[in-house]
């Protein structure tokens, strides 16, 4: 209950200095809205029904985006963990991919994929893939060996070892992992939302740019901030529901 406190506070005081600032000149609104200015831009989307349409869509690309990058990932991550010889080979390869700037493949992945849905997913996909590989690999890694060569011990093979034991012991921290990197996801959707898109919460954005539109812009931003928490606080239920023994420190 003090924790939620404290987040209400916080969030609070947040909105009061905002309102100081633009309720008392202090500000220009051309730069700095006022939440009444940003209520009437949601008011004016729900009313035409864009609302609903640009945040389905966005969703959708981060979710469909995220999701091929976990099933690819988790997989991938866990065998590089266990096999010295497929990380030598796989490893630097990732290492190297996950520096470069996501915007800077747009127009490539244009050119390989045109400009429909699929392209959208991938950028989502090469913003969270690599990075969580390596984090998948780093969790698993840190399953006790000792467990490892009980289940040996008891006969165990390759495939039990991971289903049985590598899996369920590395769980919680690779729903974690997830959790992070559904958050970098929903960081680059207007960058997959900056080419030919008609509709999603990035293309509003950056829509409302060439207008100096910054009611439509902060509307923009914080539905697509409200909407990544929702699915935070549903990762965080997920992760206490399939793994209710595992303690946090400050829980």
């Amino acid at each position: 209950m003090k924790k939620l406190t404290l987040s209400v506070i916080s969030f609070f005081a947040i909105l009061f200095a905002w309102c100081i600032l633009t309720y008392g000149g202090f500000v220009s609104r051309i730069f700095v809205p006022s939440p009444t200015d940003v209520w009437n831009a949601v008011v004016r989307m729900a009313q035409d029904g864009s609302l609903a349409e640009h945040c389905y869509m966005s969703t959708k690309r981060v979710m469909v985006g995220w999701f091929w990058s976990a099933v690819i990932a988790l997989p991938l991550g866990m065998i590089m963990a266990r096999s010295a010889r497929f990380s030598a080979l796989i490893q630097p390869l990732i290492e190297f991919a996950r520096y470069l700037p996501v915007v800077a493949l747009v127009p490539l992945t244009i050119l390989y994929l045109g400009i429909d849905e699929t392209q959208k997913y991938v950028i989502i996909f090469l913003g969270t893939f690599f990075q969580l590989i390596l984090m998948v690999c780093d969790t698993v890694s840190s399953v006790d060996k000792n467990m490892l060569n009980a289940a040996r011990t008891l006969g165990a093979g390759t495939l039990e070892l991971y289903t049985e034991v590598i899996f369920p012991a590395s769980l919680p921290g690779l729903l974690d992992d997830f959790r992070l990197t559904i958050g970098w996801a929903w960081t680059y959707l207007v960058v997959a939302e900056m080419v030919a898109a008609s509709s999603g919460l990035g293309y509003i954005i950056l829509k409302s740019q060439r207008f100096l539109a910054t009611d439509v812009i902060f509307a923009g931003l914080i539905l697509i901030g409200l909407i990544g928490l929702v699915t935070d606080f549903l990762m965080r239920l997920l992760t206490r529901l399939l793994v209710p023994w595992h303690e946090r420190l400050g829980d």
